[in-house]
């Protein structure tokens, strides 16, 4: 099981334990989890280097999650090389479900209340893409072999 760093935000320290159990007790990931109590607050730690994925409430103070998730796709662009945002919202309009995932660039939308089993069905392939783009991540901060060295090199040298 990949281990990703998950970022919950959502204005109801229930509602962020809640979101983080259903998480890990969904199995989908080793979820490591970093909360946010709006969306300012989630700016200040969103590093995508470091946040694999986030779980974004919509109606908070400050900065809603809507904010929120437009401003992040601002900064550091989205599609499959993006990092992966949910919207957890009990928003359900289909107007709003539009507009999360085709204007303001969230990959997928779970409403509250939700199963275990809702967060399995919607989130894994969600949580594939966090997974794969944590490995090519980590792939690329390992030191590359040098030119001039190397297996080869130093076999024929």
């Amino acid at each position: 099981m990949v281990a990703l760093k998950a970022l919950v935000v959502d204005d109801s320290g229930v509602m962020r334990k809640m979101v983080m159990k259903g998480l890990t007790d969904s199995k989908l990931a080793d979820f490591e989890f970093v909360e946010a109590v709006d969306g300012q607050d989630a700016l200040t730690k969103f590093d995508p280097k470091e946040i694999d994925i986030g779980f974004v409430d919509w109606n908070m103070p400050n900065m809603t999650g809507i904010e929120f998730v437009r401003e992040i796709r601002n900064l550091y662009g989205g599609g499959m090389a993006g990092c992966p945002l949910v919207m957890v919202t009990s928003e359900k309009t289909m107007g709003k479900i539009e507009e999360a995932l085709d204007e303001a660039g969230a990959d997928a939308f779970i409403c509250k209340p939700f199963t275990v089993e809702e967060l399995q069905s919607k989130l894994k392939k969600v949580v594939e893409r966090a997974g794969v783009r944590r490995v090519r991540r980590e792939r690329a901060q390992k030191p590359q072999a040098q030119a001039s060295g190397g297996f080869l090199a130093k076999l024929f040298s």
